[in-house]
């Protein structure tokens, strides 16, 4: 059943699912992969490779929810707010601004500790 109505409230809920570094690592490993071969595929026309766009994306995100976070993905209840969640999170790594919302969601990043 369904826990989240809303993006904002799953959100949170999302990135405390990614609590570990190495999860969100695995992540950001799939989701460049998954955006270079979607790039390529389009580029080249190679239009069977735009299979291995989720698959790629998919493999190692569930491979660290097994391995790593031990939990069950978002993806299989909220598919599409967990891919729109996760390329947030991809975003605000890139812009240097995940730690702020990680934190925000309770999620420790241990930058506190540092900054004392």
């Amino acid at each position: 059943m369904r826990e989240h109505a809303t993006f904002e409230s799953f959100w949170p809920f999302y990135l405390r699912e990614h609590a570990k570094p190495w999860t969100r690592a695995w992540h950001f490993v799939g989701s460049t992969l998954a955006i270079f071969v979607l790039v390529y595929a389009l580029a080249s026309q190679t239009w069977w490779l735009l299979l291995a766009v989720p698959v790629s994306g998919y493999f190692f995100a569930w491979v660290s929810h097994a391995f790593v976070e031990r939990n069950k993905p978002a993806t299989f209840t909220y598919p599409f707010w967990s891919l729109i969640g996760d390329y947030r999170m991809y975003g605000l790594f890139l812009a240097g601004r995940l730690d702020a919302e990680l934190e925000k969601a309770g999620v420790s990043t241990g930058r506190q500790a540092n900054e004392g």
